[in-house]
């Protein structure tokens, strides 16, 4: 069996870094649609942030992604490369082979389920201070600042709920990332390959780009409802609580806006997820190269 290599951490870490600053101004608007109410459509909620917070409010909750996603993404991308690697050892294939589908299935599932031990707390961090500002949009009351920054968030929510409360929304984001890593990991790789002529040759940065960008898509499109369920369960709880769990929240969303609030947010979500997914594959492989290349002198 093989060992566990760190390079694929590193090159994870920087991948997330890159796609933090590339996507956070678009999932911030996607929170305000997916949580928020009054805004109409994506266009009039990024014109009503503008007018409200100036451009500051699209990059309102940035520093605590920008510190703890770039981790978060290391340990994604870590899991999901050294899983592939030794399950493709076990099963005396060759490194020069392709990946199957069952490998790159069981990588990504795995990868998604262990994501959640970290990436909850981080997008629960986030959506709140994301959010918080909507009151003064909705018009129903005067604006109310309820934290002051990513630590005092963390602090108000371990006192008022403990560490229970920094995992609120969890269920949703597992039923989210387990097929949306299937959805993420297994189409960038085949379309690297069909990409790419010559299946003995590396894909190009643009055969990376475009495919990252096209998984990207396609993994945050299909995530939508679940991504909306997950936002609201993990915004509950600013001002008042109302949702229950995860079927609670379903059937309280479905009940008083219908079917088409489980699809809000959902052309930004894939232009984000294009934009992010791009820049983060561009530059988890371009590091990974570099790193490769550094090791090797």
């Amino acid at each position: 069996m093989g060992r566990i290599q760190a390079e694929d951490f590193a090159a994870g870490y920087l991948g997330g870094a890159a796609s933090v600053i590339v996507g956070h101004p678009l999932d911030t608007v996607k929170a305000r649609l997916q949580v928020g109410k009054g805004y109409g459509n994506t266009l009039n909620c990024i014109f009503t942030i503008c007018k409200n917070e100036n451009v500051t409010g699209f990059f309102k909750g940035m520093s605590f992604p920008l510190a703890s996603i770039a981790v978060y993404n290391s340990v994604v991308f870590g899991v999901f490369s050294n899983t592939l690697r030794l399950l493709s050892q076990y099963r005396g294939k060759s490194t020069c082979q392709s990946s199957d589908l069952f490998d790159l299935t069981v990588a990504s599932m795995l990868s998604g389920s262990l994501s959640v031990g970290i990436g909850g707390p981080v997008d629960l961090v986030k959506i709140r201070l994301q959010i918080q500002t909507q009151e003064i949009i909705t018009g129903r009351r005067p604006w109310n600042t309820v934290y002051n920054g990513p630590i005092h968030c963390m602090n108000c929510i371990l006192k008022q709920e403990g560490i229970a409360g920094m995992y609120r929304g969890a269920g949703a984001m597992l039923l989210r990332d387990i097929p949306g890593y299937c959805l993420y990991f297994i189409p960038y790789t085949f379309l690297c390959e069909w990409i790419t002529s010559d299946q003995h040759r590396a894909p190009s940065s643009f055969c990376v780009w475009i495919a990252g960008g096209m998984a990207g898509a396609l993994s945050w499109g299909t995530a939508t409802p679940m991504d909306v369920i997950k936002s609201r369960l993990q915004a509950d709880g600013v001002h008042s609580a109302k949702y229950k769990g995860v079927a609670d929240c379903i059937s309280q969303s479905y009940q008083n806006e219908g079917l088409r609030v489980f699809f809000k947010g959902i052309t930004v979500n894939t232009v984000r997820g294009f934009l992010m997914s791009a820049a983060m594959f561009l530059t988890y492989e371009l590091s990974l190269k570099a790193i490769k290349r550094t090791n090797m002198e």
